[in-house]
């Protein structure tokens, strides 16, 4: 099992780098941050941009992965974003984790945008395959319903090499089958927040029925761009109505259920002293010296 934590990007950077540095020096492999104009969790919150985030995160660390969580159609657009990509995996040294998903309502409201959940849905599968020929190709053109590309240049291309191939990795949050079968056929590896429920017991099934949907996805892909046991999949623990870092009882808990559920990585997040993720640093200690060794 890989672990992960997500670090919101609600603080001035004199106060978040130490954080992306703990992050690393306590041994997680990577972390992460939310890629919004405003999260509706945290509507009156600062709030401070991912890629520029990521990148002063890159030049405070040396080995921890470093990824959006997630990056949409609601705030980016395919071939302009591919220049923030590619110099953010630069800087990083090969280290950026391109999380993407449809995106939520509320940047889709301030964007000033009146799509259906329909439409919102088949702009991301579009934006998802023209990123995915972005970060492979070169000389590209597309022309779609909501994108367009003629005949873009993406040098400087691959920047890094490894079990991806020698792009980012593309990394597709999806609960539902459809996004789920995308994520098997364009990308690296599959994000989740499982769903909503109000026990721990029903969020519990909508993860295992949404790694069953992955499973079968991955059964049915002819292309044989991945296998079960190579496709990486990605747990955000905290969707449950329990935060995982509730006690270190609950965070292992939540590991072993993922673990038997096929997911390689899991992640929590940063404790906050209120609100949406409260809880104590000294849970967060203690889960790295004694949880995290047990599990690798």
């Amino acid at each position: 099992m890989r672990f992960g934590v997500t670090i919101l990007p609600e603080h001035a950077w004199s106060v978040a780098a130490p954080l992306w540095r703990e992050a690393e020096a306590m041994g997680f492999d990577h972390a992460w941050t939310y890629d919004h104009v405003v999260w509706s969790g945290l509507p009156e919150a600062p709030w401070f941009g991912a890629v520029p985030t990521l990148t002063a995160a890159a030049t405070v660390t040396e080995r921890i992965g470093l990824g959006t969580f997630v990056s949409s159609p609601n705030t980016h657009q395919p071939v302009a974003f591919l220049r923030d990509i590619l110099a953010l995996d630069d800087i990083s040294g090969g280290r950026f984790l391109l999380g993407i998903g449809t995106g939520g309502d509320l940047d889709s409201r301030i964007a000033g945008e009146d799509l259906s959940l329909g439409d919102r849905v088949a702009r991301f599968h579009e934006f998802a395959t023209l990123l995915g020929r972005l970060l492979s190709e070169d000389h590209v053109s597309a022309e779609g319903r909501f994108y367009g590309a003629r005949d873009v240049r993406t040098l400087p291309g691959p920047v890094r090499g490894g079990d991806t191939g020698d792009r980012v990795p593309l990394l597709i949050a999806a609960n539902g089958p459809k996004s789920i079968r995308l994520a098997v056929e364009r990308g690296d590896g599959w994000l989740t927040y499982g769903g909503s429920a109000e026990t721990d017991a029903g969020w519990w099934e909508l993860v295992a029925r949404a790694g069953r949907a992955v499973d079968e996805a991955l059964a049915a892909d002819a292309s044989g761009r991945h296998t079960s046991s190579s496709f990486s999949r990605y747990l955000n623990l905290d969707s449950a109505p329990t935060f995982s870092l509730d006690s270190v009882g609950a965070f292992e808990d939540a590991v072993g259920r993922a673990a038997e559920l096929g997911f390689t990585d899991v992640i929590t997040h940063w404790p906050r002293p209120e609100g949406p993720y409260a809880g104590r640093r000294e849970t967060l200690d203690a889960v790295v010296a004694e949880v995290l060794p047990r599990w690798r």
